[in-house]
């Protein structure tokens, strides 16, 4: 679990990703060899997963963003790994989420414009395997995405 120091770390490296190490330690308040055992430690735990690009899709075309929410026919017991094997295929969806509840799963999905929406919908998302009922929602706004945690 971590401790105060680590969650300062932790904290500063969500505010600037990007900032060079001897920044990062300063910030945090220990020395550069402190912070690269603490990050190794974070690392090896898995508090830390990885550091990623994140990209804006919205600025290399992608308009349209459309959140579906599915209700699979489960009498295949087959349906949730041929459902997920067919939405990974489709190069749009973004993200995949399962449920427990009346929705087995979510798909987020951009395009470039209605148009393609439309394409994408027709051809690659009415066609995904035992689907029993589906339910678009397209984004309007989005008032909050943080990737930051009450750290």
């Amino acid at each position: 679990m971590p401790d105060a120091t680590d969650r300062r770390i932790l904290r500063q490296l969500l505010a600037d990703p990007d900032q060079p190490a001897a920044r990062l330690a300063e910030r945090a308040g220990v020395t550069a060899a402190t912070l690269w055992r603490r990050l190794e430690k974070l690392r090896a735990s898995g508090a830390i997963a990885g550091q990623q690009a994140l990209i804006d899709w919205r600025k290399l075309g992608y308009e349209v963003e459309v959140s579906l929410r599915f209700t699979l026919d489960k009498t295949n017991p087959r349906a949730f790994d041929e459902f997920t094997a067919a939405a990974r295929e489709v190069p749009e969806v973004i993200e995949i989420q399962t449920f427990l509840g009346s929705v087995d799963f979510r798909l987020s999905v951009i395009a470039r414009d209605m148009a393609h929406w439309q394409e994408l919908y027709r051809e690659r998302i009415l066609t995904l395997p035992h689907v029993e009922t589906s339910e678009a929602l397209m984004l309007v706004s989005t008032i909050k995405n943080s990737v930051e945690l009450p750290l």
